[in-house]
C-alpha cells in the first residue's frame, strides 16, 4: 500500500474541504430557482442518429428545434379522408387475427424495388436524373430504433410527390382494392394482398401511426401520416434530413409487435422473402469488437504496487527508457450496413446449379405469392443465335381470381423485362400471348436496344423470334407436367414401374390440378394460335364415357378407338351428369362407341376451330351425319316409314323442321331432334340466348335446320304410323305427333318457344289417359265470387266517401275566394 507524506495529506484535505463548500452553493441556488423551472419539451429523435443510444448537446438542442418546427407543422398539415374501399380495407387489415404478419415488410421492399426500377429506368435516357453522391446509389436500407420502438426503410427510388401521395396512399383506390377486399371476405387469406397491389396497407398488421416521407425530383420533400383513423395528412417536410430522392417509411409499432424490432427477425425475413430482389438490401447492424483503450487509474495503480513489491530490490539501467500506456481490451458495440442479399440473380446462374428450392423462393419473391404451393413447373433456359435472351418461366399453383375476367379487353403480363439486367418494364404484353397470361416469369436480353421507347420496343424485330421461343418452351414446359405424372401414363408396365417410385408421389395427379386451374386457357389457345393448335391439343383434358370419372386426352381416346372407328366423337351440354342421360348416346353406348363430354361453355366455341386431330374427324352426336356403319334394314325402314315422315315433316312446317329421318342413333327413346351439320347445337342456342347483347336475328340465321330423328322400332312410332295410314287427318293424331316433337325437342336440349302451349298439350294427354272430356270445364269458386262482390261494394264506398272530401275542399277554396 502506498504511504502517504504528511504534505500530500493536507493538500489532499484542502480540495475535500472546497468542493465541498462549492457543492452546497449549487444545492442552494438550484433550490431558489426550482420554482421558475418547467419541463422540457420532448424531442423526437431522428431515426438512426446516434446508434449507440448516446447523445451529444448540440444533438439534443438540435432536435428539440426540430421537434418544436414539426409540432406546429403537423396542426396545420392538410388533412385527407381515405376513400370508402380504403377504410373497409384498413379496418380489414387493423382488426385481423391473420397471424402471419411478417408480410408487411416484403410488401414495403417489394414497393421499394419498383420504385428503384422505375428511377434506373427513367436514368437510361437522362444519366443527370440520379443525381450526386449517395443518390446514385439505387439500394434499400433498413433502420430500427428500439428505444422509440419505430422501423424505418428507406430506398433512392423515384420518390412521390405530393399528388402521388395523395393518389397512391389514399383518396383514390386501385381496382385492386375492391378485388381484395371481397377476396377477403370469402377466403381470409391475407397473404396475396400483393397481388392486388395494395400491400401498402400491411403496415398496419403491426404499426397504430405510419410516417412517409418522400422526396420526387420534380418537387418537394412531403410527410405522409396517418394513424389508420379513417384519416391521413400530408405536409411539406421542413425537419427531418433531406433525402435528396426517394421514400423512407417510418412504422411506430404496436406494442405487440416488438419481435419486428429484433435484428435478427428482420435479416430472416428478408432472407425469406425479398432474398432474390434485384438491388442490395441493408439493414444498419450492431456487432461487438474488440477496442484497445487506457487502463484505468486504478487499476494502474494497482499493477505498479504490485510491480514495485516483486521488484523493490532490483535496480535497472533502463530508467531512462518511455514507459509506454498502459492499454486493456475491451467488447464494444458498434453500427455498419450489412448486405442481406448477395445471391447472384438466378437468371445469370446454370441451370444446374440452382436447387429447386431456390427456384421455389425465387417465384415467390417474383409473383408476389408467399403461399406453401410450389409452382406446377418452371424452364430456365438461354436462348443462343440472332437473338440472345434468358428466360425463366413459371406455372404457377393457383389460377388469380380475375384471369378471365375482360380477357380480350385487358392487357395483362405477368413477365417482367429486362434488357442487360436492367429492368424495362412488367407490363410489357407483347411476349406472350393471351391465353398464356397466367404464366410469371422474367426474360433478360441482350438483343434489344436499351435507350428506347416502349413504342419503338414493340416494333423491334427481335421481339417476333423471343415471343415464338417463349411460346415453344412455355408449352413444353405444360406437357412436362403431364409427361412427370404417373397418372398419365399410357403404358400399364410403364406406370406400374414408375407407381414404384416414392420420387413420383409429389408429381402424381399434379396435370389434373393443373388443368382444373389453367384449362380454359388451353381451349382458348386452340381457338386463338393456329400455329400451335396441334400441340395445345395434346394438352386437351376431358371425361368420357369410358373415362371413369377421370381425365383422359385425345392420344388415350385415339388409343381405345374400335377398329373402323373414323370419328372422333363427343356431346356438349351443361353438365356430365346431365350427358350421361342423353338420348344420343344411345346407340353409341349399346355398340361400345366412347363419346367425349364437353362441358365448358368455351367448347363450343373450341370445337369450330378443332375441326381434325391425327386425321380424326370430330363429330357432334347431336347433330346430323352420324355415321355408325351400315344398317341392312335402311332402305326398308325409310321406305316402310316413308309416309309418317312425310307426313310429320308437313305437319311441323311452322316450327322450323327442315325434315323427318328414320335415326340411327335412337335404342329405346321413340324421337329427337338434332341440327344440321353447321348449326348450332342446342347448347350453343341456350349459350347464346344468355348473352347480354345477342343478336336475334343473327341467332335465327345461325340455329339453322332442325330434323326430327324417329326410332322406328319403338311402339309408339309404330302406332303412329298406323293411324297416320288409317287417316291423316286425325287431331288426335295430329295433337299427339305435335306432343311428342315438342317432347323431343325439350329431352334434346333445346329451350321450347312456347311453354305454356307445351304444358296444355301434356294436360290434355292426361285428360285423355283418364277418360275425362275435353270440354269438361273447372268448377267456379263460389267464396271467390263473394269475395269479389264485398271488394265491389267496398271501393263504391270508398269512391263516395272521396267525392264527398272533394266537395269539402272545393266548398273551403270557395270561401277563400270571398275572403
Amino acid at each position: 500500500m502506498r504511504k502517504w507524506t504528511v504534505p500530500s495529506a493536507l493538500l489532499l484535505l484542502c480540495l475535500l474541504l472546497l468542493f465541498s463548500d462549492q457543492g452546497r452553493k449549487l444545492q442552494a441556488n438550484a433550490e431558489e430557482d426550482s420554482e421558475e423551472l418547467v419541463d422540457p419539451p420532448k424531442v423526437e429523435e431522428k431515426i438512426g442518429a446516434v446508434p449507440n443510444g448516446l447523445s451529444t448537446d448540440s444533438d439534443v438542442a438540435k432536435r428539440e428545434a426540430e421537434s418544436i418546427s414539426k409540432k406546429s407543422l403537423r396542426n396545420t398539415a392538410e388533412k385527407f379522408e381515405f376513400q370508402a374501399e380504403v377504410s373497409r380495407l384498413m379496418d380489414i387489415i387493423i382488426n385481423s387475427l391473420y397471424s402471419n404478419k411478417d408480410i408487411f415488410l416484403r410488401e414495403l421492399i417489394s414497393n421499394a424495388s419498383d420504385a428503384l426500377d422505375k428511377i434506373r429506368f427513367l436514368s437510361l435516357t437522362d444519366k443527370e436524373i440520379l443525381g450526386e453522391g449517395d443518390n446514385t446509389k439505387l439500394e434499400i436500407q433498413i433502420k430500427l430504433d428500439k428505444e422509440k420502438r419505430i422501423l424505418s426503410i428507406r430506398d433512392r427510388g423515384i420518390g412521390m410527390t405530393k399528388e402521388d401521395l395523395i393518389k397512391n396512399l389514399g383518396t383514390i383506390a386501385k381496382s385492386g382494392t375492391s378485388a381484395f377486399v371481397e377476396k377477403m371476405q370469402t377466403s381470409g387469406d391475407l397473404n396475396l394482398i400483393g397481388q392486388f397491389g395494395v400491400g401498402f396497407y400491411s403496415v398496419y398488421l403491426v404499426a397504430d401511426y405510419v410516417e412517409v416521407i418522400s422526396k420526387h425530383n420534380e418537387d418537394k420533400q412531403y410527410v405522409w401520416e396517418s394513424k389508420a383513423d379513417g384519416a391521413f395528412a400530408i405536409s411539406e417536410d421542413t425537419w427531418n434530413e433531406p433525402l435528396g430522392r426517394g421514400t423512407e417509411i417510418r412504422l411506430h409499432l404496436r406494442d405487440e409487435a416488438g419481435e419486428y424490432l429484433e435484428e435478427s427477425k428482420l435479416k430472416e425475413l428478408v432472407k425469406r422473402y425479398s432474398e432474390f430482389i434485384n438491388f442490395p438490401i441493408y439493414i444498419w447492424a450492431s456487432k461487438e469488437v474488440d477496442v484497445e483503450v487506457p487502463a484505468d487509474e486504478d487499476e494502474s495503480s494497482e499493477e505498479e504496487e504490485s510491480s514495485e513489491s516483486s521488484s523493490s530490490e532490483e535496480e535497472t539501467g533502463d530508467e531512462d527508457e518511455e514507459k509506454k500506456p498502459k492499454t486493456k481490451t475491451i467488447k464494444e458495440t458498434t453500427y455498419e450496413w450489412e448486405l442481406l442479399n448477395d445471391v447472384k440473380a438466378i437468371w445469370l446462374r446454370n441451370p444446374k446449379e440452382v436447387t429447386d428450392e431456390e427456384y421455389t423462393k425465387f417465384y415467390h419473391s417474383l409473383a408476389k405469392d408467399f403461399s406453401d404451393e410450389k409452382p406446377f413447373s418452371w424452364s430456365h433456359f438461354t436462348a443462343e443465335g440472332d437473338v440472345e435472351f434468358k428466360a425463366v418461366l413459371f406455372v404457377p399453383p393457383k389460377a388469380p381470381q380475375d384471369l378471365y375476367e375482360s380477357y380480350y379487353n385487358a392487357n395483362k403480363s405477368n413477365l417482367k423485362l429486362y434488357v442487360r439486367r436492367v429492368f424495362i418494364s412488367d407490363e410489357f404484353d407483347e411476349l406472350l400471348p393471351k391465353y398464356l397470361n397466367f404464366l410469371k416469369g422474367l426474360v433478360d436480353s441482350d438483343t434489344l436496344p436499351l435507350n428506347v421507347s416502349r413504342e419503338m420496343l414493340q416494333q423491334h424485330s427481335s421481339l417476333k423470334t423471343i415471343k415464338k421461343k417463349l411460346i415453344r418452351k412455355a408449352l413444353d414446359m405444360i406437357r412436362r407436367i403431364a409427361d412427370e405424372d404417373p397418372d398419365e401414363f399410357n403404358d400399364k408396365d410403364k406406370k406400374a414401374d414408375v407407381d414404384k417410385s416414392t420420387d413420383n408421389d409429389e408429381k402424381r395427379g399434379q396435370f389434373a390440378k393443373f388443368w382444373n386451374e389453367f384449362g380454359k386457357s388451353i381451349k382458348l389457345g386452340i381457338i386463338e394460335d393456329a400455329t400451335n393448335r396441334n400441340r395445345l391439343a395434346k394438352l386437351l383434358r376431358f371425361e368420357s364415357t369410358k373415362s371413369d370419372g377421370k381425365l383422359t386426352s385425345l392420344d388415350q381416346y385415339i388409343s381405345r378407338m374400335k377398329s373402323g372407328q373414323k370419328d372422333i366423337f363427343y356431346l356438349t351440354g351443361t353438365n356430365k351428369e346431365q350427358l350421361e342421360k342423353s338420348p344420343f348416346l344411345e346407340r353409341l353406348k349399346k355398340k361400345n362407341y366412347e363419346v367425349i363430354f364437353f362441358t365448358d361453355p368455351v367448347d363450343e366455341y373450341l370445337m369450330q376451330y378443332l375441326m381434325d386431330y391425327e386425321d380424326k374427324k370430330f363429330q357432334n352426336v347431336s347433330k346430323e351425319g352420324l355415321k355408325l356403319g351400315k344398317d341392312s334394314k335402311d332402305k326398308e325402314l325409310k321406305e316402310s316409314f316413308k309416309e309418317l315422315t312425310k307426313w310429320w315433316k308437313s305437319s311441323l312446317a311452322s316450327e322450323n323442321v327442315d325434315d323427318v329421318k328414320i335415326s340411327n342413333r335412337l335404342d329405346n327413346t321413340p324421337c329427337v331432334v338434332v341440327t344440321s351439320k353447321y348449326g348450332w347445337s342446342a347448347n350453343m342456342e341456350r349459350i347464346m340466348q344468355s348473352q347480354t347483347l345477342s343478336d336475334a336475328s343473327k341467332q335465327a340465321y345461325m340455329r339453322g335446320k332442325r330434323v326430327l330423328e324417329i326410332n322406328p322400332r319403338h311402339p309408339i312410332i309404330k302406332e303412329l304410323r298406323e293411324r297416320v295410314v288409317k287417316n291423316p287427318e286425325d287431331e288426335g293424331v295430329k295433337q299427339t305427333a305435335q306432343l311428342m316433337y315438342q317432347t323431343a325437342l325439350f329431352e334434346s336440349g333445346f329451350l321450347l318457344n312456347d311453354p305454356k302451349e307445351f304444358a296444355s298439350r301434356i294436360y290434355d294427354s292426361v285428360k285423355s289417359s283418364l277418360d275425362i272430356s275435353q270440354e269438361a270445364v273447372v268448377e267456379e269458386d263460389e267464396d271467390a265470387e263473394e269475395i269479389e262482390a264485398e271488394s265491389d261494394s267496398k271501393e263504391s264506398a270508398d269512391t263516395t266517401e272521396a267525392g264527398a272530401d272533394a266537395d269539402a275542399d272545393i266548398d273551403l277554396d270557395d270561401v277563400k275566394d270571398e275572403l
